[in-house]
């Protein structure tokens, strides 16, 4: 059985408990949810939820999912770039196109299976059996670097530093649209998108996002920038750059419908992570250099040379 918890936060007090884990569980629909507390699969602070419960902050929130072996999760021989490792954490730098984690149409091929198989059952059991060791994730189509946890109490060590925002977090991304120097900060709820489920979206009374952004360099219809995550809600700053009319370049579901270059998904490449290490409490920083793709995408939009290097 997997297991997943939450600890509710503040802005989610109040919230219908169906309504929270429906946006909050990936891939998990409210009627489903709904079926699951009937089922007392769901427990807050350790006793069965009703059906109409509402949160308060601070509440711990058990869901229980009882289908996880519709899939056996296999270990695969795949091939990973390794930042660092250590017999506490693995850091790695993840190409674009890989799924971090199996889910739904994606039970093979994924970083997960490939963990599996590097480090054995050396894997923290936090998550439960379709997640092994993974403290976070970062979509499908955007490139860089992780990290995951070996064991449990480096797994509840990083798990914190991403709760508290201490988890240093920089991204680099192509965005449509001039930024002309500036830098910012968009400070915007983001939720499940109200008509369509696969998208999120800036809604009202949806979770606490914060999203700094700095021009780096300009080619006229195209901005290099820098984010920098304070919170990591899914595809945050593919939405919040959206939102304020700039959004990542070759971005299949919150950009222009058609991409001006021959790319496979969104420019968007996880390039630095920064975390106090959970044994030795040492701060350790890692970058990655930028993929292929992303060059490619640079020269397509006019940047010349060295831009943005390490």
């Amino acid at each position: 059985m997997e297991e997943l918890i939450f600890c509710v936060e503040a802005e989610d007090g109040g919230k219908r408990i169906d309504a929270y884990l429906s946006s909050e569980a990936e891939d998990i629909s409210r009627s489903r949810v709904q079926k699951l507390v009937e089922e007392e699969n769901v427990l807050v602070n350790g006793k069965a939820a009703a059906k109409n419960y509402r949160l308060k902050p601070g509440d711990i929130i058990h869901l229980m999912l009882p289908e996880v072996k519709e899939a056996e999760i296999l270990a695969q021989d795949i091939p990973l770039d390794i930042l660092y490792e250590d017999m506490d954490v693995i850091v790695v730098n993840k190409p674009q196109g890989m799924v971090v984690h199996p889910a739904a149409g994606h039970c093979s091929g994924t970083l997960v299976n490939a963990l599996m198989y590097h480090c054995g059952d050396s894997l923290s059991g936090i998550n439960g059996v379709m997640r092994p060791g993974i403290v976070h994730r970062i979509d499908r189509d955007t490139s860089g670097i992780l990290v995951a946890a070996k064991n449990d109490t480096a797994h509840d060590c990083l798990a914190r530093q991403l709760s508290k925002h201490s988890m240093k977090r920089v991204y680099l991304g192509i965005v449509h649209n001039s930024l002309k120097g500036e830098e910012g900060t968009v400070s915007q709820p983001i939720g499940r998108h109200p008509k369509e489920r696969k998208k999120m979206a800036v809604i009202t009374g949806g979770r606490h996002a914060v999203t700094h952004y700095r021009d780096i360099a300009d080619s006229g219809r195209y901005s290099l920038a820098e984010f920098r995550l304070e919170t990591g809600r899914t595809h945050q700053i593919r939405v919040h750059m959206a939102y304020i009319g700039h959004p990542i370049l070759g971005d299949p579901v919150y950009g222009p419908k058609k991409c001006p270059f021959t790319l496979n998904g969104q420019t968007l490449h996880a390039a630095v992570l920064g975390f106090i290490h959970p044994r030795t409490e040492e701060y350790m920083e890692f970058k990655a250099e930028l993929p292929e793709y992303f060059i490619y995408a640079l020269n397509k939009t006019g940047f010349e040379g060295d831009v943005y290097g390490f």
